[in-house]
């Protein structure tokens, strides 16, 4: 909708023109404050558009319309004849204009002549009817009015229709450019994704293709309107007086370099601008993914510092950028004045030399048609700036769209056999990933799997067992060799349908923002209740779903945060299950499983597992036993084959595996590789034991769950009003004071004080104008030749001093709203951002605060708010100015003229007030709009290996459209409202002119006005009238910059239960390490019905370590984040030294502590840097880094990279194997040197090997700290001080390993299930 505002400018600005204020200039007048604003508007959207520009490629202007249709291309035609037909019409007008002027000084002259003796004529003071001889004025007047009235009515019909054509066409195309790039991107290979920035994306889904927008809308028809006034007003120029032209097109090419030269320039600034707000998105984006590795790490001191960084450099550029926009339109002006003075003085000479040929009527004509074609030009050329925009913003997106894609699973290409036997094949496979070509992963891969036979893959961190798994999807392709199903290369089956006959489960599972129930209806479109039911059991999950107020349709939350990893994990699984694949993939699937669960879903996978291929990758070996084939991998290559007790008797890689592992048991179990095949009975027996541990579990909630069903059932009826009811209250938008706007602007007054001092001498210009033009016209009614001479010189010296003057005062008013809006908008967004950082953990849970949103929120709220600040006030001063100055002539030089002309008003204010409301209303909804569509498109593109890998780009495809729906229906309905108050804007000039002009001849003829008194009130009212017209254009600014202003206002108000920056509480001298949890109880925020911990209590003293192991959503996990102060205790105490934790500084508290948790998060920044981010209190050293490293264990694969510490890990780690993110994280943690060390599945991804070394080194890092470690793997945890078994929220079971076992009670279970498998 904003588009439309310099249309509406251009609009009435051409009305303008012609009148008197004449072309008061009504273009530059237009461009002045409007363009500077409008610039300044869209100053953000330019950053935007400029960063497609950086490239300097476009696509070629036909290309920019390849994907219109038969009806888009019928729109534009129609648009396109009507805008020539609208663009013509002012010309045609200033003809008119002109020969009304003659008739008008004419009978200015016959008034002279036959009143020579009576010098008082000046003033009206005459009553009665006084002929002037020779002409009927009134008759005359009558004529022109006709005529105004018919080219007006004209003009609004093309005019409507010229804007309504292309504003449905243009979003036709926006919509379906959107929908088709978002479909390319959901194809790409995985290769693309390696080397793109998530980021960049989502940025060209929404500002890239807002931008072809904007180029492709009303902006096209504009400028054919303002190319076909150029035209004309040439033309009519060089027929009506060509010598005239000649003149007035000196001036031009000053106008034309200066014009160059600025735009140029602010391309420039543009660009850099984007691209450092660019960057400091990107920093936001990351940073909030990663919120509680940043909070846990007190990293947002650093994050912010980064944030203001790049802020800064993009506050630079916008400076210069405001300055450069206002300095370039005070030139303009300047020039304007300068051709007024030349084109008046040279008429003048003219009208003197050849009085047959030139009149002051064609003078005028000539000037003004003139100044039209040149203006024309200068208003097209920012449409033509948004057709480049949109041409240079299309070129990567259609790039993508276009690009050809090896693998592509929307491709109907590809053979669909009717059945899979599932025999798998890789024949001398050599891989490389694309983004790190330099590193071989698989170095000639030969293997065999036959059909129905499970075969696992076992070796180090980063040996390419993950990579297997995806060449098998096919996400990527061999460089060398091939992979075959069946015997057919996988290259030559269909993409989709190869990936809908593998499930898989993978090392970091991934849910998506929605319910359980859909979660799983991922795995296959036409699943019914009673398979998800039944996959829901087969996984384990059952009984934890059936426990939740929502069962099946709890919400997970943004990536599953709402779940332990181990319930995603039988989500996932339960998620596969449902394809009733051919091919199952298991990369790591219980790797975050507790050994309860872990043993009751691999039974499950066992099961799942026949008649089915299945490749399994795992560090854990004891879930690979039963395998038909194990495989050991090394250096890219298979080195062994064979089952477990082959492998065993050849004594290769696997056997140094499984020996490293079975070392950890041996204290407390003594087992050989014969006792395995007897201890299958123990399995089965202790399978049934855990059964009937969780039914007893079952029976002690029942009566809770019982009573819960009937609510249940309740909410799920009130689920959906639910939601919409928080959709509305979202909407509804507090009104804010202007002043608590301004106020943020504070310490920028100074500026903007001197700002308003500078649009106050601005506004004072345009009455003055509009006088000094009227004497103009005035002196040609004097008989006189020399004293016409004198005075016609005196009033172009003055037309220059007053273009001097208007110079001055964009200069300085530039810089000053340039400097106070650039500040504002800097410190909100470093503000907001660190209002962000801020919030408590709870926050960032709920699905109004997902990374998209806010990002979304960051990036535009504070630009919105800083054209609501200085600027605004500057026009109202420019407007208030001019708005009093020409009252006060108007009603000194004739009170009955400037009563009907303000009559008009209403009808301009009208126009005006329906097109603002048109607009405002939508603001808030389009923002939301985009926001959904922002994080379906984050969603789905950040998680984009999970979507491919169940085939369900199309599902994500759809719910994206259907989120652009309601705007894009709206925004047709929108169209020809937009046309009609567009046309009324532009065209109310011309039936005002007639109206006017009439009244004004009649007063003539009643000898109450002279001429020369009309033309003064006409040109400075209907002038400023326009002028204050501009003002409309920042409507949407308005509305926006309101809902924007009350956004940011409530989010810096808002006090965050645990306050991250708070420098309360307790700073004790030194940390002794003790802890204890005194019955807590605790609820999460976002489902506040279920009681996750019911009264825990357990501690821990000084340098012991603390197990805490139980089945998946036992508030294991939960319980390290209260330590952290994540969240707050619903009941009961976390002491720390015997002080509750929430007595001490929040700060100190968490710089005792180091975690490591099970998902570990990395930055997009190098090993080094990552390992640093452990402690941001201080500078670490090289040394302390490596040290670190070798402590985790990584320091030698980070040393065989090309760029060792200075690798850079991709988004998210992306670039490494989740072993190798993982020990990253150990390393960052240890860097810190903590007091308290809190392990969640620190070990859970690493392989055996890794393992063991890593476990050493944890041990060692234990020694004097405090320790909690959280583990499903109890080889872990047999070594701890105490073990703490929690059950339903509350300790069940605490003692050593040893003790424990003895009360043969649930860890004894957990303890056989493991050993047992």
């Amino acid at each position: 909708m904003k588009e439309d505002n310099p249309n509406q400018l251009n609009g009435s600005l051409k009305s303008l023109g012609f009148p008197k204020e004449g072309f008061n200039n009504p273009t530059f007048v237009h461009d002045e404050t409007p363009e500077k604003e409008s610039k300044s508007k869209k100053k953000d959207k330019k950053k935007k558009k400029e960063q497609s520009k950086e490239e300097k490629k476009l696509v070629g202007l036909l290309e920019l319309f390849q994907f219109a249709d038969g009806l888009d291309i019928f729109l534009m035609i129609v648009g396109f004849i009507c805008a020539l037909g609208h663009g013509i019409a002012l010309p045609i007008m200033i003809i008119v204009f002109g020969e009304m002027t003659d008739a008008f000084v004419q009978s200015g002259t016959t008034a002279n002549m036959s009143s020579v003796a009576n010098s008082s004529v000046t003033h009206n003071v005459s009553v009665g009817s006084c002929q002037i001889p020779g002409i009927d004025i009134e008759k005359e007047m009558t004529r022109y009015a006709y005529y105004f009235t018919a080219i007006g009515f004209s003009a609004m019909v093309l005019a409507t229709f010229q804007v309504t054509t292309y504003l449905i066409s243009a979003r036709r195309q926006s919509q379906r450019i959107r929908q088709k790039f978002f479909h390319a991107v959901l194809h790409q290979e995985m290769s693309w994704f390696d080397t793109h920035e998530i980021g960049t994306l989502n940025t060209r889904l929404t500002d890239g293709i807002n931008t072809i927008h904007e180029g492709l809308g009303d902006k096209i028809c504009i400028f054919v309107q303002f190319f076909a006034m150029f035209i004309a007003g040439f033309i009519i120029g060089f027929v009506f007086g060509w010598k005239l032209t000649l003149v007035i097109l000196a001036v031009s090419p000053l106008l034309a370099i200066s014009a160059a030269f600025a735009t140029k320039f602010l391309a420039t600034l543009t660009s850099k601008e984007q691209t450092a707000y660019a960057k400091a998105g990107a920093v936001a984006e990351e940073v909030l993914t990663a919120i509680r590795t940043v909070v846990a790490f007190g990293g947002q001191q650093k994050a912010v510092a980064k944030y203001e960084a790049n802020l800064l450099d993009a506050k630079s550029f916008g400076v210069k950028k405001a300055l450069t926009t206002d300095t370039s339109m005070g030139v303009v002006q300047f020039c304007i004045f300068g051709s007024y003075a030349l084109a008046f003085w040279y008429g003048t000479k003219l009208a003197v030399d050849e009085p047959e040929n030139y009149s002051i009527g064609r003078v005028i004509t000539v000037f003004f048609s003139v100044l039209i074609g040149v203006f024309s030009l200068g208003q097209a050329a920012p449409n033509l700036e948004s057709i480049a925009n949109a041409r240079g913003a299309a070129y990567e997106v259609y790039k993508i769209i276009v690009q050809p894609r090896l693998i592509d699973s929307s491709s109907k290409d590809g053979y669909k056999p009717d059945s899979v036997k599932g025999d798998i094949e890789f024949k001398n496979v050599h891989f490389s990933y694309p983004s790190r070509p330099d590193i071989p992963i698989l170095r000639g891969l030969d293997l065999t799997i036959q059909s129905g036979k499970t075969i696992a893959l076992v070796g180090s961190s980063g040996c390419g067992k993950s990579t297997t798994v995806q060449l098998i999807q096919r996400f990527y392709d061999p460089l060398q060799g091939e992979v075959t199903i069946d015997g057919r290369d996988i290259r030559t089956l269909n993409v989709k349908w190869l990936r809908e006959h593998v499930g898989v489960v993978s090392q970091e599972p991934i849910l998506f923002a929605a319910t359980i129930a859909e979660n799983i209806r991922y795995g296959r479109d036409d699943v019914t209740d009673a398979e998800i039911e039944k996959a829901t059991k087969e996984a384990n999950a059952y009984d934890f779903i059936s426990r939740l107020p929502d069962k099946l349709n709890t919400m997970v939350g943004e990536r599953g945060a709402q779940l332990s990893g181990g319930q995603k994990q039988r989500i996932a699984i339960a998620r596969a299950l449902v394809r009733n694949p051919k091919i199952l993939l298991l990369d790591e699937a219980t790797s975050a499983l507790d050994t309860q669960s872990e043993s009751i879903v691999q039974a499950a996978l066992d099961k799942a597992r026949t008649g089915r291929t299945t490749i399994v990758v795992a560090h854990r070996l004891s879930t690979i036993r039963t395998a038909d084939v194990i495989a050991g991998f090394q250096n890219g290559v298979i080195v062994e084959q064979g089952t477990h007790s082959q492998l065993m008797t050849e004594k290769g890689v696997y056997y140094n595996l499984v020996m490293q592992q079975s070392k950890e048991h041996e204290h407390e179990y003594e087992e050989t590789d014969n006792e395995l095949e007897s201890e299958t009975d123990i399995s089965d027996q202790d399978a049934d034991e855990i059964n009937e541990i969780e039914s007893e579990i079952i029976r002690r909630n029942s009566v809770r769950r019982q009573s819960s069903r009937a609510s249940t059932r309740r909410r799920k009826s009130a689920k959906k009003p639910k939601k919409e009811q928080k959709v509305k209250v979202e909407e509804k938008v507090e009104e804010v004071p202007f002043s608590r706007v301004l106020a943020m602007n504070k310490p920028e007054w100074p500026y903007i004080i001197m700002g308003i001092f500078a649009s106050l001498i601005a506004g004072g210009v345009y009455p003055a104008v509009g006088i000094i033009f009227a004497k103009i016209i005035g002196v040609f009614s004097e008989p006189d030749p020399t004293i016409k001479s004198q005075r016609t010189v005196l009033f172009s010296l003055i037309f220059l001093l007053l273009g001097f003057i208007s110079l001055v005062a964009y200069f300085v008013k530039g810089f000053m709203y340039g400097r106070s809006g650039e500040s504002l908008t800097m410190r909100i967004r470093a503000q907001s951002f660190k209002a962000v950082l801020r919030q408590e953990i709870g926050f960032f849970d709920d699905h109004q605060n997902a990374v998209g949103v806010l990002t979304t929120r960051l990036a535009t709220d504070a630009s919105q708010v800083q054209g609501a600040t200085g600027i605004r006030l500057g026009l109202m001063a420019t407007v208030v100015c001019s708005l009093v100055a020409a009252l006060i002539v108007g009603f000194v030089f004739s009170w009955q003229l400037t009563l009907l002309i303000l009559a008009c008003f209403p009808l301009l204010a009208a126009a005006n007030f329906i097109r603002t409301k048109s607009m405002g209303g939508h603001a808030s909804r389009d923002q939301k709009a985009l926001e959904e569509a922002g994080r379906i498109s984050t969603e789905a593109v950040e998680n984009i290996r999970t979507l491919v890998s169940l085939t369900r780009e199309e599902t994500f495809y759809k719910k994206y459209s259907d989120s652009l729906d309601g705007p894009y229906r709206d925004a047709l309905k929108k169209a020809p409202i937009h046309g009609i108050t567009y046309a009324l804007a532009q065209t109310i000039n011309f039936f005002v002119n007639a109206a006017v002009f009439r009244f004004g001849a009649w007063l003539i003829a009643h000898c109450l006005l002279n001429f020369e008194n009309m033309y003064i009130v006409f040109s400075t009212i209907v002038f400023t009238a326009m002028n204050i017209g501009q003002t409309s254009s920042f409507a949407p600014d308005q509305a926006k910059a309101k809902v924007s202003a009350y956004r940011i206002i409530k989010l810096l108000e808002r006090k965050p239960e645990i306050d991250s920056y708070s420098e309360e509480g307790e700073k004790p001298n030194r940390l002794e390490g003790n802890v204890e949890f005194r019955d807590v109880k605790f609820v999460y925020p976002t489902r506040k019905d279920v009681t996750v911990l019911q009264g825990l209590s357990v501690k821990v003293g000084k340098g012991q370590t603390l197990a805490l192991v139980g089945s998946s959503g036992c508030g294991k996990s939960t319980s390290v984040q209260l330590l952290e102060r994540f969240y707050d205790p619903a009941g009961g105490q976390v002491l720390i030294d015997g002080k509750d934790s929430k007595t001490l500084n929040i700060q100190w508290l968490r710089s005792q502590m180091g975690i490591v948790s099970q998902e570990p998060m990395l930055f997009d920044c190098s090993i080094a840097e990552n390992i640093q981010y452990g402690d941001n209190s201080r500078i670490i050293s090289q040394e302390e880094i490596e040290a670190a490293a070798v402590s985790a264990n990584i320091h030698k694969f980070i040393d065989d990279l090309p760029d060792k510490y200075n690798t850079r890990v991709g988004d998210k780690g992306a670039q490494l194997s989740g072993g190798q993110k993982q020990r990253i994280a150990i390393a960052r943690a240890l860097v810190r040197n903590p007091k308290i060390l809190l392990l969640d599945e620190a070990t859970s991804a690493l392989d055996t090997e890794s393992e063991k070394i890593v476990q050493e080194a944890l041990d060692k890092a234990r020694e004097g700290r405090t320790c909690i470690v959280i583990a499903h793997r109890l080889s872990t945890v047999q070594n701890a001080d105490i073990i703490a078994v929690i059950h339903n929220g509350k300790v069940a079971e605490l003692g050593t390993h040893s003790q424990l076992l003895a009360q043969e009670g649930l860890y004894y279970a957990l303890v056989n299930a493991q050993v047992a498998h």
